[in-house]
């Protein structure tokens, strides 16, 4: 049986939840397609976060890694496509650290595509009927830097290995602190994440970790 890691995180930001782990865990020990899945929860702190997946990566030796974490105010599933060499913290990480304009591996690529068939997760998520999309922006906070420390690790250690982002909405009793933001429920969460992975292994010409970009000189 191979093995899935899904990585959620900690609330932060005075959020008392956050929906990436809430969903992740329900998941945990769950045998989805040809995987057992392993939940391992991640802080919501740039270097503690990136330490964190490097050493889940090593411990588990998974197949697949797929990180998930919260894009309040998105009204759907998005899987990420990209995660690039920057961080620059819009607040705090809940260390209180907020690095502006900083790499998050030096000397190393300026990004990383993902190498999981995220064209055929989105329809195997949108089949199950919840609305899902791919996206070109993970942003530039704890996501994005988690994303790119995944990737970057695949890169170095784990050429077997596929890696990749989703993010997720707020939960309905998040937006009722945020008027006007859109939400979805935890079942449908759930249930798109089970999509995405029984369709990990779907035939799908994808670049792998080892296709970065470059900063041209």
């Amino acid at each position: 049986m191979k093995r899935i890691l899904l990585t959620g995180f900690e609330p932060f930001q005075q959020e008392s939840i956050n929906p990436s782990w809430e969903a992740v865990k329900q998941l945990d020990g769950q045998i989805i397609g040809n995987y057992e899945v392993m939940a391992r929860c991640l802080p919501t702190a740039f270097y503690p976060a990136k330490s964190q997946i490097k050493s889940y990566f090593h411990e588990l030796s998974p197949e697949v890694v797929i990180c998930i974490g919260q894009a309040g105010g998105r009204p759907d599933i998005t899987l990420e496509r990209i995660a690039i060499n920057l961080i620059d913290a819009r607040i705090p990480d809940n260390d209180g650290e907020s690095p502006i304009d900083v790499p998050v591996e030096a000397d190393s690529p300026a990004a990383y595509w993902t190498n999981l068939p995220i064209k055929a997760m989105r329809s195997a998520i949108q089949g199950v009927g919840v609305p899902c999309s791919i996206s070109y922006t993970a942003g530039t906070y704890v996501c994005n830097s988690t994303f790119y420390a995944l990737m970057h690790t695949i890169e170095q250690f784990g050429q077997n290995c596929r890696g990749g982002f989703i993010h997720i909405p707020f939960l309905p009793e998040q937006s009722v602190e945020h008027a006007g933001k859109a939400s979805m429920s935890l079942d449908d969460m759930v249930r798109g994440l089970r999509a995405a992975i029984a369709a990990v292994d779907s035939e799908e010409i994808v670049q792998v970790s080892a296709g970065t970009l470059h900063h041209e000189q």
